[in-house]
């Protein structure tokens, strides 16, 4: 039983994840993404049911379109099988309860976030502030403890993200501000701390790492979204053993 559950939220997740690649591509374009067919970017061909069904598709295809045989990024299956996976260990970490809700709501958002910044490196203001409202509301019903732990984890989040822009006259954007305010409402005070700084230290190393390879130049412009992604969720889930410990080291 627990098995199939588990498969059930892979499978939902492999679904939504195909959404969010459609909802990420169209969104900063302003283009509708509820009741418009999905088609081949190259060739406009409208795409029938069996091109779109999740990794599966791509694969069956060789990651080309049908039509105009153009190949296909490998984004959507990699997008596709990373929210499938998150959905089920959300559920094997925390089971049926409220908080699931909100932790799925969080990688919802989050991997829609990583299409549009990787993509367009810009964080929607409408996709924010669809999420903001239902976390708050989320978190009033499921509250954190301490309680005061959400709002100003929201109010920290927001400020420190303005500080780092205006020190550093543009090294952030506003999206990323607004974004750890949003971020602060589910995760609180300690693990919006956690965040920022896992963040900066994987965003730094990885940096690095392409300068080196010489993959990017000094000064490129960089989407940070993948970094706070992979922060939110390592601070989601193992936050709580990683600050205690820190503090089990003094």
């Amino acid at each position: 039983m627990f098995s199939s559950q588990i498969l059930l939220f892979f499978l939902l997740g492999l679904l939504l994840g195909s959404f969010f690649n459609v909802v990420g591509l169209r969104l900063p374009r302003r283009q509708t993404f509820t009741n418009d067919r999905s088609r081949c970017p190259t060739c406009k061909q409208t795409l029938s049911w069996y091109e779109l069904i999740p990794v599966l598709s791509f694969l069956l295809q060789s990651g080309k379109c049908l039509h105009c045989k153009t190949r296909i990024s490998s984004m959507y299956p990699i997008i596709e099988l990373i929210t499938a996976c998150l959905f089920a260990y959300s559920f094997v970490r925390i089971g049926i309860q409220l908080e699931l809700i909100i932790a799925l709501l969080l990688i919802s958002m989050l991997m829609m976030i990583l299409v549009t910044d990787l993509i367009y490196m810009i964080i929607p203001n409408n996709l924010l502030l669809f999420f903001f409202p239902i976390l708050i509301i989320l978190r009033l019903i499921a509250p954190l403890d301490p309680w005061w732990s959400a709002p100003l984890g929201m109010f920290i989040g927001f400020s420190l993200i303005l500080m780092i822009i205006l020190i550093s006259r543009g090294g952030m954007g506003a999206g990323d501000m607004k974004l750890f305010a949003v971020l602060g409402v589910a995760l609180g005070i300690d693990k919006i701390l956690l965040t920022l700084f896992l963040a900066s230290v994987i965003g730094s190393i990885i940096g690095l790492l392409l300068l080196h390879l010489k993959w990017i130049k000094r000064k490129q412009p960089l989407p940070f979204g993948p970094y706070i992604l992979l922060a939110t969720l390592l601070a989601y889930f193992y936050g709580d053993q990683m600050i205690n410990w820190y503090w089990h080291l003094f």
